[in-house]
C-alpha cells in the first residue's frame, strides 16, 4: 500500500461561478458545512480503522476528543459546546460500558452526574490529537490556510454561531 504524504499541494478548485445574492451563498456555506461534518466523521472512522479500532463509532470518539482533561455533567457537554449530538446519554453510556469515561453522581446534586475520561479514553483522545495534529500540518504546508486566513474564517463563523445563538434565544 502505498503511503500518502500530508505535505503535498491541494489541486486547484475550479473557479465559482459569481453569485447572483449572498443568500445563495449563504447555502452553499451550509451545504459545505454539512459535508464538512460528514467528511471529519470519515476521516475519524478511517483513521480507527486504520489502527484496528471498531469499538467506538466517529462521534464518540469525538466526544472523548472534546471532553479531554475536563470533569463535566452530561449537560454541560452540550451547554459548553463539546458534544452538539441529541443521543448524548445514550453515547455517554456506551463510553462508560466501554470503559472510555468515568462517571459518578454528584455529592451537591444527586440527580446529576459528571463525566471525566479514563485511561483508556485519554488514550483515544490522544489519537484524535495526534490525527487533527497531521491534519494541521498537511494544511499548513499545502498553504490551505492561508487564503482567507484561517483566523478569518473562524471569526466569520464565531459570528455565525452567535447570530444563530440569538435567533434561538428570540424564539424562546
Amino acid at each position: 500500500m502505498q503511503q500518502r504524504s500530508s505535505a503535498h499541494t491541494v489541486p486547484a478548485l475550479r473557479p465559482v461561478p459569481p453569485r447572483t445574492n449572498r443568500a445563495d451563498a449563504y447555502l452553499e456555506s451550509l451545504q459545505m458545512l454539512e459535508r464538512l461534518h460528514r467528511l471529519l466523521l470519515d476521516l475519524v472512522k478511517d483513521e480507527f480503522e486504520r489502527l484496528g479500532r471498531s469499538d467506538l463509532t466517529p462521534v464518540q470518539a469525538l466526544l472523548i476528543y472534546n471532553l479531554g482533561t475536563s470533569e463535566v455533567t452530561a449537560g454541560e457537554l452540550r451547554s459548553r459546546g463539546m458534544y452538539q449530538g441529541s443521543n448524548v446519554s445514550y453515547n455517554l453510556k456506551k463510553l462508560v460500558e466501554l470503559g472510555y469515561v468515568h462517571h459518578e453522581r454528584c455529592e451537591m446534586d444527586r440527580r446529576a452526574v459528571r463525566v471525566r475520561l479514563t485511561p483508556a479514553g485519554q488514550e483515544v483522545r490522544d489519537c484524535v490529537a495526534r490525527l487533527f495534529a497531521r491534519h494541521a500540518e498537511g494544511l499548513e504546508l499545502s498553504g490551505v490556510l492561508d487564503d482567507p486566513p484561517i483566523e478569518a474564517v473562524n471569526l466569520q463563523w464565531r459570528r455565525i454561531e452567535r447570530f444563530w445563538a440569538e435567533q434561538i434565544r428570540y424564539i424562546y
